[in-house]
């Protein structure tokens, strides 16, 4: 078994085609396909289905596949470690995150590291939160930027910045002539809301609170929720980094939420094998320029990082 014939699998994985993998994997097909067929006769397992149309893997091959991701994820790990400090601060840096998140960290994020680290290649997505932990299970992003805390063996977690969340409220709910809403009364009344972000919003018992789900968004865009409230009434709740994005003609329809105050941490995780540290700091540099200051109190830890 070499790594190359891992890079192979992988790649039909990837593409679902044998010859659409060879001519990525810079192979003639034939070659690609006793490739593989020599690693299925030394494991003695298919790996992929080839009767299907696009080829899928196998039930075995599924887990071969993801098992030859990290180990191809480690094997470049080694090859990273041995470069000097300048070398490592380029190539390419996969970056996973949740939807509520990405539109406050990425632009600012592309913006940063190209005017300071050139080098660096940013690759962002967006995804829901448990898509960004398997992704980094699988070693097919370096990073996420998630909502903490994790509290996983297999991780290690950065916090990064520490957040309330606001209510945005219609000029026809009721509760726009008050000054600030209490939790309870969230729970009185149907609301806006991201259904998968239900659970970062309160914590303890609240989390389960008794919300009317006749009005829920499935998905993460914060500014729709915002417009659906416009054009429709009621009230919702976003992060207080998304504030900045709200017109300055709507911001009197901003209102601190308490007893409790919401709130939530925004971490960057990775996997714990992961030995970029320029890299890391990089991010966490980046951030620190992104999100304003009063945020990052008692957060960001100061000075490198040590893996």
């Amino acid at each position: 078994m070499t790594l190359q014939q891992l890079r192979y699998i992988v790649a039909v994985d990837d593409y679902r085609h044998f010859g659409k993998a060879a001519e990525a994997c810079g192979l003639t097909q034939s070659t690609l396909s006793l490739m593989i067929k020599k690693l299925e006769e030394e494991l003695d397992v298919m790996l992929f289905d080839r009767d299907a149309h696009p080829v899928v893997p196998t039930g075995m091959g599924r887990k071969v596949i993801d098992r030859a991701k990290v180990v191809l994820y480690n094997a470049e790990q080694i090859i990273e470690m041995t470069r000097s400090e300048k070398e490592t601060l380029s190539g390419s840096l996969r970056m996973a995150f949740i939807s509520t998140v990405s539109p406050v960290l990425i632009p600012g994020l592309f913006k940063y590291l190209g005017e300071h680290y050139p080098g660096i290649s940013l690759q962002a997505e967006e995804m829901l939160m448990e898509t960004v932990k398997e992704k980094l299970r699988k070693a097919e992003v370096d990073m996420g930027v998630v909502a903490g805390p994790v509290a996983e063996a297999d991780f290690l977690e950065i916090p990064l910045y520490h957040e309330r969340f606001l209510a945005y409220v219609s000029p026809e709910n009721p509760d726009y002539q008050l000054e600030n809403i209490t939790t309870q009364r969230l729970f009185e009344q149907p609301i806006w809301i991201i259904r998968d972000g239900l659970r970062q919003l309160f914590p303890g018992d609240l989390k389960e609170g008794p919300f009317t789900y006749e009005r829920f968004f499935e998905g993460g865009r914060v500014g729709i929720l915002i417009q659906v409230v416009n054009d429709n009434g009621g009230l919702t709740i976003i992060p207080e980094t998304h504030t900045g994005f709200i017109l300055y003609s709507r911001q009197h329809c901003l209102r601190p939420i308490v007893d409790p105050v919401p709130s939530r941490t925004i971490s960057l995780v990775i996997r714990r094998d992961y030995i970029h540290q320029a890299k890391l700091n990089a991010v966490v540099d980046a951030v620190r320029h992104i999100i304003p200051g009063e945020l990052q109190e008692n957060v960001i830890r100061k000075g490198p990082l040590v893996l």
